[in-house]
């Protein structure tokens, strides 16, 4: 705690600190809870940035600046209550950065939201309170002045996945090519198609949008009525299409079976979980979106599972570099339940195009 003391001096906080302890179980930066002592000030959460994954903090921190600062302007434009509770404040540290350095380490601090909260749950109504907080998220944020840089360069570049996959195909690292012959040729069918967002970009025709890029239902802060708060966990906020944040919740929240599930049987896409997700989305983000992107939303359904896919059997092919495993096999079994749901999103392609156009009349 005696170092953790240490960081928090360097930020430009209120109040005396009375404890610090972890907070939450993140899987990519480590989070403290600093309580402050007395009413009067509000307390913290420290975090340690995960530099590996973020390597320039510097445009990670200056990305959440801008779009927080956006954010509270149009909150206020609004005439919104409650204001500090509905949008992330960042603090400056003792060098005028909203982040501090430190033995390699890159930490920061923001004020803890009170009376708040987040759920795991993924059903009909959270999912619906997602698409609604997802959509308002990127509807806000749609005419931000600022120029925002890609904290994960390519995340979500289908192109650019298909490159890796068949970097790993080329180069056969553990000899596993020859036994995934039928979904490396089911993945190659639907290539073309599943690259038209970055087509329709070189054309003109496709904006890129601010995104949040990790649209997860436990990335919502509740209040005390179940009412949404703010989006949270905005370190992947970057330009992307906004096929990013719709197709990317519907292919975790949307999967009846485990991600890596073994059982296919029990793997399909939840029609009822599209369709509140998709109603929640359409109302707050029909604003600002263009026909091309809301005749594009069945193609992002099926754009994640494929991507996964993508990755998924690349990582198997190359010895399983990038993704944990707990078995020889366990990214195989990935590549199959995401295949297994990819072809079950296809399935529903027409009731998904017929759900948007009635939730537009």
């Amino acid at each position: 705690m005696e170092k953790l003391i240490d960081i928090v001096a360097h930020f430009c906080h209120e109040g005396r600190v009375a404890e610090i302890a972890p907070l939450g179980a993140g899987l990519i930066n480590d989070s403290y809870k600093v309580t402050t002592e007395g009413q009067a000030a509000p307390d913290y959460v420290l975090q340690r940035i995960n530099h590996a994954i973020f390597t320039d903090v510097d445009m990670l921190q200056g990305n959440i600046e801008a779009v927080t600062r956006h954010i509270r302007r149009k909150l206020v434009e609004r005439g919104e209550s409650d204001i500090e509770r509905k949008v992330l404040h960042f603090i400056a540290s003792t060098t005028g950065k909203t982040y501090y350095e430190a033995g390699g380490n890159y930490w920061r601090m923001m004020v803890f939201i009170p009376r708040a909260k987040t759920y795991a749950t993924v059903n009909p109504q959270y999912s619906q309170c997602a698409g609604e907080a997802f959509g308002d998220f990127q509807a806000m944020l749609a005419d931000i002045p600022d120029t925002l840089g890609e904290t994960i360069p390519n995340f979500h570049n289908m192109e650019f996945r298909l490159q890796q996959l068949r970097e790993a195909v080329a180069a056969d690292a553990c000899g596993r090519v020859a036994e995934v012959g039928y979904y490396l040729d089911e993945i190659e069918r639907r290539a073309d198609a599943m690259c038209l967002a970055e087509r329709l970009h070189r054309e003109g025709v496709l904006p890129k949008r601010v995104c949040h890029c990790d649209t997860k239902v436990d990335n919502m802060m509740f209040d005390e009525q179940g009412r949404v708060l703010c989006v949270i966990d905005l370190d992947t906020v970057m330009p992307s299409f906004v096929f990013s944040d719709y197709g990317d919740f519907l292919r975790t929240a949307g999967n009846t079976g485990l991600e890596d599930d073994p059982d296919l049987d029990r793997v399909n896409f939840d029609m009822e979980i599209f369709r509140a997700f998709t109603r929640g989305y359409l109302s707050s983000a029909r604003s600002f979106l263009l026909p091309v992107e809301i005749e594009g939303l069945p193609y992002a359904a099926a754009l994640f599972p494929y991507m996964q896919c993508v990755r998924f059997l690349a990582d198997y092919i190359n010895g399983d570099t990038y993704y944990k495993i707990k078995y020889a096999s366990h990214n195989l079994v990935r590549t199959r339940a995401q295949f297994k749901l990819l072809q079950s999103v296809e399935g529903h392609s027409d009731e998904m195009k017929q759900f948007i156009e009635e939730c537009l009349k």
